[in-house]
């Protein structure tokens, strides 16, 4: 698939992704009223990924600051952002980027960094001074207001306004019922992976840089809305972003040129057996968070997407269906996640102890997060899944995954002519076929339900070209059997609108976001 065409411009050193749970506080260290503090979003003894929050206490403006610190032998510092960051030696030296140098009084900001190996920062220095001093013990006042703003069958967004702080404000916490659901870093946010026509009660509590917590706001009450039932599909278009993209892409921006509510976004793989996106972050930190919960404040959501052509996908680097499920439920807790999308191509599609591992972890997966809906995107000919895809289906179907939908690549067929519009169709016609065999006791309605269909804009792989004319084609076929989701590869593509590398361009004559308006119209 074109989803092998990625381009991942993160410098890393040494990237792993991590394990166990986020946020570990380190001490908060003062050089006057400029505090540095350092925290561990992850840590899985071999490396370890952190931050330091720097924050102004005091009554003047700081147009600049330099953190520095030392790193034992035998540790040495890996990819970092928003900072300049170098190591000579044991030192590490840290100054900020021009768009994160001046703070006012309250304000903060922060970097991050991985370092491959156990050891910790330590004689941390702020602008020349000893970091070492008295931790801030004043917690933000509570948020106020607290209040739902949408609600659909499986999530709910809340709103309410801001806590004040002595330092500042870095995080909100959202609980549902007395219970963690997810940390956001606004005054607003959404809780996913909820039961439809159920009502849930929430509370949030502000967190300052040094882990002060607040009492929690008032308390508000807010019900789920009817699921299932009737026409249409909660997200029929859903174009895969290739989050790997320098610079990384920004969902509401292509939500709001593309007329677009929702996307798919790739992709996590493995750095050993845990998760990562792209061996570049921890999707246990939540790396992006805040573009998902600005669509999903939108009223559209995400899927992630496991997998894709290049890397290696979760399956095939752990050893067992237990190890699997614990990593894919790490990035679905992290985001809240309402959807999962397995892309399984290349070795991983003909691979059965894999396809195996990767089913019975689905099923595990499901049995802990039963409203999770899962995907499977696979190779597709016109004439249909090839044998080893309609294997993948097979294989999650007897595990007992209760598939959402089988989504086709309907892309790089190899054929030396042909349509591409009418080949994209053919091969919903041909897999629908194949699922009334596997799932005999659905209805058609049911079963359309169960097709996804993803081309590749303009110029695909093999030389053949999917054009504006075969997108409203796609669609008006969709409409008419109602398939339970449209996407392509990829929003990035469509956005620049140009002629060069096919990771990038489309290579055909089409305006800026032209494709995401014309399979925006599909409904469901």
């Amino acid at each position: 698939m074109a989803l092998r065409h990625r381009l991942v411009l993160v410098a890393a050193a040494t990237i792993l992704a991590a394990g166990g749970t986020a946020v570990l506080a380190g001490t908060a260290e003062a050089a006057g009223s400029l505090t540095a503090t350092l925290t561990y979003d992850s840590d899985w003894g071999s490396g370890y990924q952190a931050k330091y929050t720097i924050a102004n206490g005091s009554a003047a403006t700081v147009t600049s600051w330099k953190v520095e610190f030392d790193l034992p032998a035998g540790t040495t510092l890996g990819s970092y952002w928003d900072t300049l960051a170098g190591q000579a030696g044991t030192h590490v030296t840290a100054t900020n980027r021009t768009y994160n140098g001046t703070l006012a009084p309250g304000a903060s900001t922060s970097f991050g960094f991985l370092v491959s190996g156990g050891g910790k920062p330590a004689n941390c220095k702020l602008n020349g001074a000893s970091c070492a001093g008295v931790a801030d013990t004043q917690a933000p006042t509570a948020p106020a207001s607290l209040r739902g703003t949408g609600a659909t069958s499986s999530s709910v967004s809340l709103a309410w306004n801001a806590s004040t702080d002595n330092v500042g404000v870095t995080a909100y916490d959202i609980y549902r019922g007395g219970t963690l659901a997810t940390t956001v870093t606004g005054t607003s946010g959404t809780v996913g992976g909820l039961s439809a026509s159920t009502a849930y009660t929430f509370t949030v509590k502000a967190r300052d840089a040094a882990g002060n917590t607040s009492a929690a706001s008032n308390q508000v009450s807010v019900s789920t809305t009817a699921g299932g039932g009737g026409g249409g599909t909660a997200v029929p278009v859903a174009p895969y972003v290739d989050m790997g993209a320098w610079p990384t892409p920004s969902l509401p921006d292509m939500a709001t040129a593309g007329n677009l509510k929702s996307f798919t976004l790739a992709f996590v793989n493995s750095a050993g057996c845990k998760a990562s996106w792209f061996n570049a972050y921890d999707p246990r930190a939540a790396w992006a968070k805040d573009q998902i919960d600005a669509i999903r404040a939108r009223g559209g959501d995400v899927k992630i997407s496991f997998g894709g052509a290049s890397g290696i996908e979760l399956a095939q680097a752990c050893g067992t269906p237990a190890a699997v499920a614990a990593e894919y439920q790490a990035v679905v807790d992290a985001y809240q996640l309402n959807y999962i999308d397995l892309d399984i191509e290349g070795a991983a599609v003909a691979d059965p102890t894999t396809v195996a591992r990767r089913s019975q972890a689905l099923a595990l997966l499901q049995a802990a997060r039963p409203n999770l809906k899962i995907s499977l995107t696979l190779p597709v000919l016109p004439e249909g899944l090839t044998a080893d895809g309609v294997a993948v289906v097979r294989s999650a179907r007897d595990a007992g995954v209760n598939l959402d939908l089988v989504n086709v690549m309907a892309m790089d067929y190899q054929r030396s002519s042909g349509d591409y519009g009418n080949f994209a169709v053919q091969a919903a016609q041909s897999t629908f076929a194949q699922l009334k065999t596997l799932y005999p006791a659905k209805t058609d309605a049911q079963l359309w339900r169960m097709v996804g269909v993803t081309p590749m804009l303009g110029k695909n792989d093999d030389g053949g070209t999917y054009d504006q004319a075969d997108a409203r084609q796609l669609v008006a076929f969709a409409q008419a059997n109602h398939l339970g989701m449209l996407s392509f590869w990829e929003t990035t593509r469509d956005r620049n609108a140009c002629t060069g590398a096919l990771y990038m361009c489309t290579n055909i004559p089409q305006q800026p976001y032209e494709f995401s308006r014309i399979f925006a119209a599909y409904t469901g």
